[in-house]
């Protein structure tokens, strides 16, 4: 995924940004807190996990979704966001 691909989607941004902030959660968390359309989320959660971004778990028929943090670009991602934020919230 380009990095243009990924920042053009506020969606994807939402759902990356949550879940750097929340560790891991459930589809209808991300869905309740982005306040996107679940097959949004969903679609956006499988581009995701197959770029290598996202991680889902399972516990039995609960799925979990994580951020990879020992992906070099989420890592990158998070101190761009974690910067930005620092510098707008004055």
């Amino acid at each position: 995924m380009d990095i243009e691909v990924f920042f053009e989607s506020k969606g994807r941004f939402r759902i990356v940004r949550f879940l750097l902030k929340e560790g891991q959660a459930n589809i209808s968390r991300i869905v309740r807190e982005t306040r996107l359309p679940h097959r949004l989320v969903k679609k956006h959660l499988k581009e995701l996990i197959e770029k290598g971004l996202v991680v889902e778990k399972r516990y039995g028929r609960l799925k979990l979704y994580e951020i990879d943090l020992t992906d070099p670009r989420v890592n990158a991602t998070r101190r761009l966001l974690d910067e930005l934020e620092r510098i707008w919230s004055g």
